[in-house]
This record gives C-alpha cells, structure tokens and sequence, in this order.
C-alpha cells in the first residue's frame, strides 16, 4: 500500500513507478524455508554445535538462545539475549533465567532508565483517557502491532478491578462507554496468534482464560479490516480510541490518524513503546511544533503523552538482574541493541556491581574469543560523518524552517494596514538576509 501511494505520487510527476521491496506472494513464499522449535529443547546443528531457544518474556515467540560451540576439544558457551522482556507485561511469562554462560551478548535499550511500575502507569492511562473523551477528542495509539497492542486490550479489560473510589469509577466508566478501534491489519493478526497460543501466558492468566474470562475481549472493542473503514474512523466525530500501527509512525494507517488529529487540541496522542531517534513517533515526542505527513506540514497541537511502561524492553533493574541470575557468572558480556548513553550508563553499572568485564562493539568489529580473552580481529572500514559538516547540514534544515516560519508571519503582515515605515524596515532587512545569501553561495 505505501509503495501503490508513492507510485501514484512519482507518476503524477511524470517519474517511472518503482516496483515493491517484496509481494504478498514472496512473504507467504519464505515461510517455507522457516521451521517452528519448542522452546527448551536442545537442537543439535551439527556435532559441534548445538541450541538451546528459551522465552525471553519480550512478545509472543521471543527468544534468548543458549549456542554452546565445541572447537578444539574445548566447549564454550554463549547466550544472545536477543530483546528481554519488561518483568511488568501482564499477558506474558518473565524472561527465562539461564544458569550459566562463558560470553554473554545482551540487549541495552533502557540500560540507563526505570520503568513506572503497572499500578501506576494503569491509572495514568485511565487519567489520559478520559480527561481526552471527556473534552469530546480522540486518543490516538501509535503502537506495535505485535505485543503492546494485546497488552493495552488487557489492561483496559483489567483496569477496572484496581480501585473502587468513585472519581476512579467515574473514569472507568467514560473509558468503557468509549468505542475502542483496533485499525491494524497485522494487529488483528496478532491478537488472533495470541489467543491460539494463550498456554504460553502467565499462569494467572491462564486461569483467567479457563474461567470463560478472555483477556483480549470486552465490549466496545472494534476492530477495522478495510481501509474504507479504516478512513471513517476520521470522519466520525464521535470521540474514541484508535490503537493502530507503527508504534513510531513511520509507515501504516497510524500515519492517517495523526494527519486528523494532530492539529486538535482535544485530541491525545499516547505513546506507550520506546521512539528510535529520526522517527516521525521520535520528534512528536520530544516536541516538534510542526511535522510532515504525506508531505503535508501538520501542527502539533494535540496533548502530547508518553508511558513508558508499556514498553517490552527489561529496564536497567531487570537487565541487571539477569547477570545476576547466572549461577556462573559470565566471563565477558558485550552490550548491543542500545543508544550510546543506555550503553555507557549500563556499562559501569555491571563493571561497579559485578566486576564483569564489558564491551561496546561497534558496527563492522570482529571478536575472536579465545582462553577466556576477547581480542577484535577485525573492523570494518566505515567512513564517519565530518562533524563540522554535519552541523552545517542541520544548520540549513533549521535555516529552511525558520525562512518558512518568516514567510508566514510577513504574508499574514502584510495582508493586514502596515505602516510604511515598518514596511521599510521588513524590506531592508530581507534585503541585507538576501545580500548574506549571495555572499555564502559566491
């Protein structure tokens, strides 16, 4: 669909159209090649080589793998956190603590940060919520499809147990008079594997489900297949909540979604997972006044939130309390999957509490692990940015910005009586910015 959306755009320009990355043909086509593993289960790849896949508590499916290595009548071990899971997600099992580990190569997303714990970030959603739909607006959820989609259904199905006092009530019950859209074809997807496979829930969970409680389901909940559908949810002024995906609004129908309620400010945009720097999701919110969507520039107007604790990622504490669930403590742990200050900030956490070791690769580095020493061997060539040149190239971005800005504010100026000497004095000054032009670019 993006790619039919960028080809209607390049031939309106009279360009080429650029065939998709991949067709719905080739996706289903390479399932063939995957095959489904147990998790706890040693897969043996070869005589030398065997797997172990444990649940890493992060989303339906996730892993940490155990790769013991035998090489020269030695075995060592490695363990690949892959993404470990938040310990707070309700519908999922922690993350599998692993006994032991020669090397371990762990993810650091929030190696520097806390998560809010579920109580309160459960009536903090509640708060947002219906102080948004009381106001007649819309909340609109940017969210992964797979994992916090299902998470934010539960604990709208849960939220109501918490507490009994009659403000809270009082919310409660603006929230479940409240239509509540998931517009996510992939999410319906995933909502449906989730209730396939509900054995790997938390046992509580569990018993839930066996009680005829389904903790994916409660009324008012809608879910939008068709983009027809999908568009009306714009055009009803009813207020509602709209979960829909990216969870950084970089691609989907969420795109749509923040095109019509950005500029209102009794909408809400709620972010509940963790925003990759460059994202359009990243510069909403940290507080961009304008953004671009469809190459249309959009206000920011609406009440911007962020509750981290929904995200799927283990904070600092749980992070840290995997190394110390080893029984044999790693010799070397290299951190990955994380900005520079997560990393740094983790770094010296491990080496102060645990005296490990630790080592930040960097892209294209080759380790070589050997009588318990890692050595890099190998880095790869990459040719890093001029710093001075980059500061240039964002001093223009600014620059363009703020020329646009000004353009606005004189046109609106000058359609309105100006003095003519505070005419003379705007033209003098777009004079001497003209003048500073010529001079940079002769």
């Amino acid at each position: 669909m993006e790619n039919e959306w960028k080809n209607k755009k390049r031939l309106r320009k009279g360009e080429k159209p650029i065939p998709p990355l991949y067709t719905a043909e080739e996706a289903i086509k390479c399932l063939e090649v995957f095959v489904p593993v147990k998790y706890d289960e040693i897969i043996d790849i070869d005589e030398n080589i065997h797997v172990r896949f444990n649940d890493a508590g992060h989303m339906l499916g996730s892993s940490i793998i155990e790769v013991w290595v035998n090489e020269n009548g030695k075995e060592e071990k490695a363990v690949f956190t892959g993404d470990l899971g938040n310990n707070d997600i309700p519908l999922l099992d922690s993350p599998t603590m692993i006994e032991s580990a020669d090397y371990l190569i762990m993810e650091s997303t929030y190696g520097s940060r806390l998560h809010m714990r579920n109580e309160e970030k459960a009536e903090m959603f509640l708060d947002i919520v219906a102080e948004t739909i009381e106001n007649n607006g819309t909340v609109v959820i940017p969210s992964f499809a797979v994992g916090r989609t299902q998470e934010i259904l539960y604990e709208l199905n849960k939220i109501k147990e918490k507490k009994d006092d009659e403000e809270f009530i009082r919310k409660y019950k603006t929230l479940m008079k409240t239509p509540v859209y998931v517009d996510s074809p992939l999410a319906i997807s995933a909502t449906e594997v989730f209730r396939e496979n509900m054995d790997l829930f938390e046992e509580e969970i569990k018993k839930e489900i066996q009680s005829g409680d389904n903790p994916l389901e409660f009324p008012g909940l809608k879910f939008t297949v068709t983009a027809d559908e999908s568009k009306a949810l714009n055009e009803d002024p009813t207020p509602c909540i709209i979960i829909s995906a990216s969870g950084m609004c970089e691609v989907g129908r969420i795109k749509h979604h923040l095109k019509h309620n950005l500029w209102k400010q009794n909408s809400t945009i709620l972010f509940v997972g963790y925003q990759a720097p460059g994202t359009l999701g990243y510069s909403i919110v940290n507080g961009a006044k304008k953004v671009k969507i469809f190459g249309e520039e959009i206000a920011v107007n609406a009440r911007i939130e962020y509750i981290e604790g929904y995200s799927g990622h283990a904070d600092q504490k749980w992070l840290m309390n995997f190394i110390y669930s080893f029984i044999d403590k790693p010799k070397h742990i290299f951190l990955v999957h994380g900005e520079s200050e997560s990393q740094e900030v983790l770094k010296n956490k491990i080496l102060e509490e645990t005296k490990i070791d630790v080592t930040i690769p960097e892209f294209g580095e080759t380790y070589e692990l050997k009588d318990n020493k890692v050595k890099m061997t190998e880095k790869l060539k990459v040719e890093k940015p001029n710093k001075l040149k980059t500061e240039i190239l964002e001093r223009l971005e600014k620059l363009k910005e703020e020329i646009k800005d000004m353009d606005a504010i004189i046109r609106e100026d000058m359609n309105v009586d100006i003095k003519d000497e505070d005419a003379f004095r705007i033209n003098e000054k777009i004079k001497d910015l003209e003048k500073q032009i010529v001079d940079i670019i002769s």
